[in-house]
């Protein structure tokens, strides 16, 4: 599925997947800002990427600086 990338959706989701673990707002929005930068890097030579793509960017980027936070983005469809 083609996917665009949208920085304020992806923010948004984010943070609430923080708060739902308890990873305090100030750290969260380190986590978070580092996250999307290095993203973003990333994502500069490419036109088109695809969902999957772009949650395996964000999910080994979040596991740099919190595996919980990286293992919830992660699965955030899964988790009952």
């Amino acid at each position: 599925m083609e996917q665009l990338f949208d920085e304020k959706a992806i923010r948004k989701e984010l943070k609430i997947d923080a708060k739902g673990i308890g990873i305090p707002s100030g750290a969260a929005e380190i986590f978070i800002d580092k996250t999307l930068s290095a993203t973003k890097q990333k994502l500069k030579s490419k036109k088109i990427i695809t969902s999957q793509d772009l949650e395996r960017i964000i999910t080994t980027e979040l596991k740099k600086y919190n595996a919980d936070f990286a293992y919830v983005y992660e699965n955030r469809d899964k988790i009952i």
